[in-house]
């Protein structure tokens, strides 16, 4: 080996060596994904391994947003998993963020939480029944109450476990204590809409957005109708949320500084555009206008 051959290797050998460093040394952001059409879809039934494969709901399309707004080199990386195993695996001890979660009193105890863009008309909780049984539901062209369905003992609710509806919703359910309609653990095989359809309860809570995709591909049944809900704004915020620990406050204070980025670019009508197109109605827009206004002009929102 000549003298300039060995000097050009040990010069190759430390570039990949300070390749690999830097590699290491990137901030790297794990993110929970589950696929939850409308609002977060996998595409072709994939989980997602970079940010290009992200698709573009209301949930999806606003992590493209956020993962935009990072510095550059950041890794991103995607854990495909349910609200059990991913609250056993921050509880364990690992750092994972996820904004799908509704903030509540009690996760604040193991996670942080910021706040990302105001609750839109796609995110408004209704009671979901069958059209054969909705005399039993007329609430005189009024929007139901859900404190006065939760008092009937005529019809049979069932719910997604461990899921939050916010704070109001919540809180209604909690003060029926053991009257309140049973729950169960929901995956992807077992579907609470399905069930509805089977006369396995009378009603149901979720987005208006997320029956339309049930029934999309659910092939012929009974018809669903959706109804609103006086309480069904119960949340008045989405937010983000990340492990309560050093190295998640770390990336909650990231994204927190995401979204204040994103706030103030110039670009901002551009990207908020693309990101809900015509999805968004007028009282929508004009809501998602403000709130980046007070972002981009207050510090950091975080809990």
């Amino acid at each position: 080996m000549t003298n300039t051959t060995g000097c050009l290797l040990l010069l190759w050998a430390a570039l990949l060596g300070g390749t690999a460093q830097a590699q290491q040394d990137a901030p790297t952001m794990r993110w929970l994904v589950q696929d939850l059409p409308p609002h977060f879809s996998y595409i072709n039934g994939r989980p997602p391994q970079r940010p290009e494969d992200l698709g573009r709901g209301e949930v999806d399309g606003f992590l493209r947003l956020l993962i935009a707004q990072m510095p550059p080199g950041t890794r991103h990386e995607f854990v495909d998993a349910g609200l059990p195993r991913f609250e056993a695996l921050v509880r364990q001890g690992q750092t994972i963020c996820s904004i799908l979660h509704v903030r509540t009193p009690e996760r604040l105890g193991w996670l942080y939480f910021t706040h990302l863009y105001p609750t839109l008309v796609s995110r408004q909780i209704h009671v979901i029944v069958r059209r054969d049984r909705l005399a039993q539901f007329e609430a005189r062209g009024q929007a139901l109450q859900l404190a006065t369905l939760l008092e009937r003992r005529d019809l049979v609710g069932l719910l997604p476990k461990d899921r939050s509806f916010g704070p109001r919703i919540d809180a209604l359910l909690q003060d029926q204590g053991a009257q309140a309609p049973a729950t169960l653990s929901a995956g992807r095989h077992l579907n609470l809409l399905a069930m509805l359809r089977a006369g396995r309860m009378d009603y149901t809570l979720e987005y208006p957005a997320a029956v339309d995709s049930f029934l999309r591909t659910a092939g012929p049944g009974p018809a669903l109708v959706k109804l609103p809900l006086a309480e069904g704004r119960s949340t008045p915020v989405a937010t983000a949320a990340c492990s309560r620990s050093p190295a998640g406050r770390q990336a909650i204070e990231a994204i927190d500084l995401a979204v204040r980025r994103l706030a103030k670019t110039p670009q901002r009508e551009a990207l908020l555009r693309d990101w809900r197109g015509e999805q968004a109605d007028d009282p929508d827009r004009l809501r998602i206008q403000r709130y980046m206004d007070e972002r981009a002009r207050g510090g950091a929102q975080i809990e």
